[in-house]
């Protein structure tokens, strides 16, 4: 019998309030009567420009309003330069995504680069595999997370997954999500709920926050085109990132779903072509949005 999501939404608040740990409300752009953020924007959506121009692309993530950044690499350039890059414009990075298997042979360097990027927390956002993700997999990561999670707590540095779509094998369990998230620690794992690849394979962002409070404290927001059906192979054509609320997401529910559940960090992350144009459209929306 499926528990009632009135029932979830009520625990997460409970929980949020009682210490799952909350950002004070800050007025950031994307914000609004409702939804609190504070949103930033993920650089890989201007993957295309970084590549052609840094500074002339990091000026028009200044221009766009925002403050906040994750980074996916820095474009050729060394840590310190793309950190004073991104000073000299306001900007301050918050996250990183890191490959797992370099983790897994030099995480000195991701702990070295993070310090001098200055960003508080480092993830990860794809697990190797070949075929269906399985069991075995999802256990033998869990144990990796616990690890690589405690060798950058004591560095002062937050480990954070980032799910993909096919980790949603079903297993006893729920998924393979749930096992992912039910065998690592709290205390060194956190988790970003990226709400396209949850929507694409087929489950509710907004329950599976209230499922977990506490444990997402990153959200990728995103929105998937109408029509389009998804399945777990954590890949669909980059096209079908449109402006958000103009997809399937139900952005009422999932937004208060995390800010109920202690979800601390938003970034808009459109993979698409026409990111340029569809990200001050996503910022409005985002201003807007009620519930």
């Amino acid at each position: 019998m499926k528990t009632p999501i009135s029932h979830l939404f009520a625990v997460a608040t409970a929980a949020a309030l009682l210490g799952a740990g909350t950002v004070l409300a800050e007025s950031t752009v994307g914000t609004g009567p409702k939804f609190k953020g504070p949103v930033g924007l993920q650089l890989y959506s201007l993957r295309d420009s970084f590549n052609n121009d840094v500074p002339g692309t990091l000026d028009k993530v200044k221009a766009l309003g925002f403050k906040y950044v994750e980074l996916a690499g820095t474009y050729g350039l060394a840590p310190a330069e793309f950190k004073r890059m991104l000073a000299e414009r306001g900007l301050v990075p918050v996250a990183a995504h890191f490959s797992l298997d370099l983790y897994q042979k030099d995480i000195d360097s991701i702990i070295r680069d993070a310090k001098t990027l200055g960003v508080k927390y480092v993830g990860a956002a794809w697990i190797p595999h070949q075929g269906p993700f399985t069991m075995d997999l999802a256990l033998s990561t869990a144990e990796t997370f616990n690890t690589i999670g405690k060798a950058v707590a004591a560095q002062g540095l937050r480990f954070y997954y980032h799910n993909h779509g096919y980790e949603f094998q079903p297993c006893l369990a729920g998924t393979l999500l749930d096992v992912l998230i039910q065998k690592t620690d709290p205390s060194y794992v956190t988790f970003q709920m990226d709400i396209l690849w949850t929507l694409f394979p087929g489950q509710d962002p907004a329950a599976l926050l209230l499922k977990y409070p506490g444990r997402w404290e990153l959200m990728h927001l995103k929105d998937l085109r109408k029509g389009v059906k998804g399945d777990l192979s954590g890949g669909t054509d980059v096209r079908n990132d449109v402006t958000l609320g103009t997809g399937q997401m139900d952005f009422p529910a999932v937004l208060k779903a995390a800010q109920a559940s202690g979800v601390k960090w938003y970034f808009i992350e459109d993979e698409s072509p026409s990111v340029e144009q569809q990200v001050p459209q996503s910022l409005k929306f985002l201003e807007q949005v009620d519930w």
